[in-house]
């Protein structure tokens, strides 16, 4: 197996011992982003602000895979607050080109750093 290891500036470094995302041969693994400025290392203020940032990160982290959020095969959503579901809906709806990926999304009791959100996918060039 060809395994390469995709890193970008144009997203947070990775917080622990894993890659931004590992690509093999036409299929790319993300890990999850969470909505972490990669300028400033900050998290952004609130929900909305988060889920917005980090689907740029999962962009930034696509293409420098060679790919788009257009070659997303599944995506799986995490939420401390599956009240907010609505609101990530509808971002997701704005940032990810149809046809959508399959998805699922998961509601979690924490997220690192204290994130509201983290998004992950996999995609297929």
């Amino acid at each position: 197996m060809n395994k390469e290891i995709v890193s970008t500036s144009d997203a947070p470094s990775a917080i622990g011992p894993y890659s931004q995302a590992v690509k093999t041969g036409l299929v790319v693994f993300t890990s999850g982003q969470i909505g972490l400025d990669p300028a400033t290392g900050e998290l952004a203020a609130d929900f909305e602000a988060q889920v917005r940032q980090a689907f740029k990160n999962l962009a930034a982290v696509s293409e420098a895979s060679g790919a788009s959020l257009a070659n997303a095969v599944k995506l799986t959503l995490f939420l401390t607050d599956l009240g907010q579901f609505a609101k990530a809906n509808a971002i997701m709806a704005e940032m990810v080109p149809q046809p959508y990926p399959a998805r699922s999304t998961v509601g979690v009791a924490s997220l690192p750093r204290g994130a509201q959100f983290e998004v992950e996918a996999i995609l297929v060039l």
